[in-house]
């Protein structure tokens, strides 16, 4: 007669195992994503435990005898539970923008002298006078060779992207501030303090959930139709990548899911919504590799259907009506696109999310109410210690 044997039985004694293993501290160390070194237990060793498309093996003589889970593998799945548990209780941990109040003291940009002193505004920008050197200077720790207050440039984009045209805040600026600035400087400052401030946010990784939907529309630019695709979590509204390309290819789709993986520090999600375009299911597949089952794609979706692409449509929307006032885009390296994603995630707040930003959400909050100079000083202070390193 056969004797009948228990497997399940011997899942669950080898899962008791596994916990008493962990208990007395035999904590598995972490190869990578797929290997683990686990102690013996009885201090003799190790084994190697690894995991492939859902198929875990181990190096142990229980395993490779009898084929089933082992108390190290037990262990292994145990930890890794209790670990990521522990992370989505403990760890969604808020971050701050703001300028570190230990700023150095003022001293002259020609002798580095600390002998320095007040000496009236020009431009509404704070001049100093070194009574060593006798030489006056302007304030540029903040804005190099910039002949307007910083205040000015942040009201310039803060207007820029709510809507209203270069030519338009030229006037604005002539108006109300009795100021002579050209619509191509206020391009300039925006080409020039997006880039500096897109480069800073980047190297911040949002706290954003486990469903990414993206979708692509068409735009002007330079007057030729092109694609603009986008990237954005579903919890928090946090826009995640844009990118611009000529076509709707395989290798344009995995450039905009390459930069959302790089801008939440190579995180990627639980599930992947897009509509049905081919191009997309090669590049989710090879991005993200779905083989694995970390990440599933959800395709043909449309704005009735459960799940939908209603957020991204929406944020199509909001560009939309910024494209109209811009009459399309000039070039395909415009700062525009990334400008409009800073303005969308940091100040722009969103009935959705009951008056917060996207960033906020995602547990990155900015100091104070003027939240584009907050962000500029940030930035440059971001890039001067990079440079001094």
């Amino acid at each position: 007669m056969v004797e009948k044997i228990d497997i399940k039985g011997m899942i669950n004694a080898r899962k008791a195992r596994g916990m008493i293993l962990l208990e007395e501290g035999f904590e598995p160390k972490e190869i990578n994503s797929h290997s683990w070194i686990v102690p013996s237990q009885n201090g003799c060793g190790t084994y190697q435990v690894s995991v492939f498309q859902r198929h875990w093996k181990c190096s142990c003589p229980d395993f490779l005898k009898r084929g089933v889970e082992c108390k190290h593998i037990c262990a292994v799945k145990i930890w890794k539970n209790l670990r990521n548990k522990f992370e989505q209780v403990n760890l969604h941990v808020k971050q701050r923008i703001g300028i570190d109040k230990k700023i150095p003291e003022m001293s002259c940009k020609f002798c580095n002298s600390l002998n320095v002193m007040k000496y009236g505004k020009k431009n509404d920008k704070q001049n100093y006078f070194c009574k060593d050197c006798k030489r006056k200077f302007v304030d540029n720790i903040d804005f190099e060779n910039m002949k307007y207050n910083p205040k000015v440039i942040a009201l310039t984009l803060d207007l820029y992207f709510r809507g209203l045209s270069l030519r338009k805040i030229s006037q604005h600026l002539k108006d109300f501030y009795d100021l002579e600035v050209t619509h191509m400087s206020i391009y300039n400052w925006i080409e020039k303090y997006i880039g500096i401030m897109n480069n800073y946010v980047n190297t911040i990784q949002p706290d954003v959930g486990d469903v990414w939907h993206s979708d692509e529309m068409m735009v002007n630019v330079g007057g030729s139709w092109e694609y603009l695709w986008n990237v954005m979590d579903e919890r928090t509204r946090f826009q995640l990548a844009s990118v611009v390309s000529k076509e709707r290819k395989v290798r344009d789709a995995r450039m905009v899911f390459k930069k959302a993986k790089n801008n939440c520090g190579g995180r990627k999600p639980k599930y992947i919504v897009t509509d049905g375009l081919g191009s997309y299911k090669r590049a989710v597949k090879k991005e993200f590799h779905t083989n694995t089952h970390e990440t599933n794609h959800l395709y043909n979706v449309g704005l009735q259907h459960h799940p939908n692409n209603n957020h991204v449509e929406r944020l199509h929307g909001t560009i939309r009506s910024r494209e109209k006032t811009m009459r399309g885009v000039k070039v395909e390296s415009t700062p525009i696109v990334e400008g409009h994603r800073l303005y969308y995630n940091f100040i722009k707040p969103h009935e959705a999310l009951n008056g917060k930003t996207p960033s906020e959400e995602a547990g990155i909050t900015i100091d104070g109410k003027e939240k584009w100079l907050t962000l500029m000083k940030t930035a440059m202070w971001y890039k001067k210690a990079q440079v001094d390193k």
